[in-house]
């Protein structure tokens, strides 16, 4: 510290009072730097409804001082208290924590007078706003010191039995990697040096007071504040010599209870992980919405409202009669199916014969789904896609001012829109990524190890190339299209099938068998195309080469001519290629002159002939 008997000030709420103290250099039991307040220093009247159970050494430490008259009621400020005498606290947020009543990072509350945090004035710290950090402690050389040390004795350690004596706080990577190369020559491998590093650089130097601190125990997540710098200790086997003191919450969460997000940061598997991302969702653990709302009134700010914006539920919008109508849908319940299902399942396939309106339908529920075309983005499978083209790998790039071409890593698709979908203020809203002809590149090539993510959203994974830890954003939604006729369903493997849920869009079935009626009926055109449709379907063995609708819903069939050119370089030569070798006539079987003779004998079958008997109700006899 700059000065030992630096003063800083805590203001209460509302503009409210003023309390005064010191830091001392004197240290608590787990290491903690002690904090001065003053005779006189005023503190809040109430405390706000969460505070003896998520600080409850704060709520016991009040509850005694005011009990033992040396925390009283204030003369001078009403509805206030006051100190009766000096009182030592056994770290800045301690004492922050009992003067306003409620959970504070007193590292940032106690400031000097031209508003310095009392953070700055500790030696090797970094400047910049406060981070949330997952340390793991319950598998340490077979041992389990989250139970053992951290939360008894309040502490947070960090094993590192070689590394030599005198590392301190704000110790540079550098310096670290040096250190690291020396003195575990022989005994890590290179990678295990590497993350030793980023371990001891991160605890050392990147972690500083009033820091939140999380840890995994028994299946439950136990979450802290550092309240004070790193220490340099031996101990026994050297499974904890790097050491932090910590004021712990006094209950645990449930892990599989926690958001998803909060879930795949936890599953890194690193020694200490930067979880700053998910500090807002750590900070609400154990508040209710309604909890938040009195606490906010409880005080001047409100600082819920970052973790109400990070609690903002996920949601897919409810599909519309006027959706149903846009797409010539026959019912609603069947767009609300597919929402259903991609809610619960994330990823799903449009399946079923060419001309179905699979990528139409795709784009535009994705849209409505969405929010809008900025939150869609559409990429088209082949045989040679491969991961690198889909996720991330080295490409050729060239350097704008050197103009000198080098292989470098770049983002496909799919890591793009996961950014944008992860990106803070994002997370609530859907994101869709539209796989067209998803069954024609070779599957487990181009997802590789993402396959997994496919399954375990709550999980993150090591990426091949940028050796990041990634795991898919709970709001990216993925929809596939397949052409049945293109190579059959069946040939999907086993893992595909798992991960996706399948919806056929076939012309057996709505809501595609009767879409070109529907269309027609829009367009104010008569039914003989539908008609033809359905009597070529009709002779057409094999569900999966049926003709789909959208080949008749285009302008030009309607020209002149239009039908007969559609029929002859569109449909037949699809049938051609279904029956080659088969010796099948294709223009006699499937030919438009054939099909509309048929269903000119049809109508004139069921047409009215003269002498038939014509029934009619009373209203139109009347007429």
């Amino acid at each position: 510290m700059e000065d030992e008997y630096q003063e800083f000030e805590l203001r209460l709420p509302y503009g409210g009072p003023v309390a005064r103290g010191r830091l001392l250099s004197e240290k608590g039991s787990n290491g903690s730097q002690k904090f001065l307040v003053y005779e006189g220093a005023p503190a809040r009247g109430q405390v706000v409804p969460s505070y003896s159970e998520r600080r409850a050494s704060s709520s016991r430490l009040r509850t005694q001082l005011i009990e033992e008259g040396r925390l009283r009621p204030s003369e001078r400020w009403a509805g206030h208290l006051e100190l009766a005498e000096d009182v030592e606290f056994g770290s800045p947020s301690a004492a922050a924590e009992v003067m306003m009543g409620r959970s504070a990072n007193g590292w940032t509350r106690w400031r000097t007078k031209n508003d310095r945090p009392l953070s700055e004035f500790m030696s090797g710290v970094w400047a910049g706003p406060n981070r949330a950090w997952l340390v793991r402690g319950s598998n340490v050389s077979g041992f389990d010191l989250v139970q053992r040390l951290w939360l008894p004795e309040g502490r947070v350690t960090l094993s590192a039995s070689r590394l030599r004596q005198g590392v301190g706080q704000g110790t540079s990577k550098e310096q670290l990697s040096a250190f690291v190369r020396e003195d575990y020559e022989s005994t890590a491998t290179y990678g295990q040096k590497q993350d030793l590093v980023e371990a001891l650089h991160a605890f050392l130097s990147r972690v500083k007071p009033g820091d939140t601190v999380c840890t995994i125990s028994g299946g439950l997540l136990y979450v802290g504040e550092v309240t004070g710098p790193v220490e340099q200790t031996s101990s026994e086997g050297g499974r904890s010599n790097l050491r932090r003191p910590v004021e712990w919450q006094s209950e645990g969460y449930s892990v599989p209870d926690l958001p998803e997000e909060l879930q795949q940061k936890l599953s890194v598997q690193h020694d200490v992980v930067d979880i700053t991302s998910e500090q807002a969702l750590v900070k609400g653990l154990g508040l209710s919405d309604q909890e938040l709302e009195e606490e906010a009134e409880a005080i001047e700010s409100d600082p819920s409202t970052e973790i109400r914006i990070a609690r903002r539920e996920l949601a897919l919008p409810e599909p519309t009669p006027e959706l149903a109508q846009e797409l010539l849908v026959h019912d609603v319940e069947w767009l609300r199916e597919v929402r259903d299902l991609l809610w619960d399942e994330r990823q799903l396939v449009f399946y079923g014969p060419p001309g179905t309106g699979k990528t139409y339908l795709a784009q535009k529920l994705a849209e409505f789904l969405g929010g809008g075309p900025e939150q869609v983005k559409l990429v088209q499978f082949h045989p040679s896609y491969a991961y690198e083209d889909f996720f991330e790998g080295f490409r050729p790039k060239e350097d704008p001012e050197t103009r000198e071409v080098a292989f470098r890593l770049t983002a496909g698709p799919l890591r793009e829109l996961a950014d944008l979908a992860s990106r803070e203020g994002n997370r609530h809203v859907p994101h869709f990524l539209i796989i067209d002809e998803i069954n024609r590149a070779n599957l487990a090539k181009v997802f590789g190890e993402l396959y997994f993510l496919l399954e375990y959203r709550n999980k993150a994974v090591r990426l091949t190339y940028s050796g990041d830890d990634f795991a898919l954003p709970p709001n990216l939604f993925v929809i596939g299209t397949m052409n049945t006729a293109d190579r059959s369903i069946a040939l999907v493997d086993a893992a595909m099938r798992r991960r996706f849920a399948f919806v056929e869009l076939s012309p057996r079935t709505e809501p595609t068998s009767g879409l070109l009626r529907r269309w027609l009926a829009a367009q104010e055109r008569g039914g003989e195309p539908a008609d033809l449709l359905d009597a070529l379907n009709a002779r057409i063995d094999d569900a999966d080469f049926r003709i789909g609708p959208s080949y008749l819903m285009k302008p030009g069939v309607y020209r002149d001519g239009g039908l007969a050119r559609t029929w002859r370089t569109r449909i037949l030569p699809l049938l051609e290629e279904h029956h080659y070798g088969e010796g099948v006539d294709i223009d006699k079987r499937y030919g438009l002159g054939p099909l509309q003779a048929e269903v000119a004998a049809k109508r004139s079958r069921f047409a009215v002939q003269p002498g038939d008997i014509v029934w009619q109700d009373e209203a139109q006899a009347d007429s």
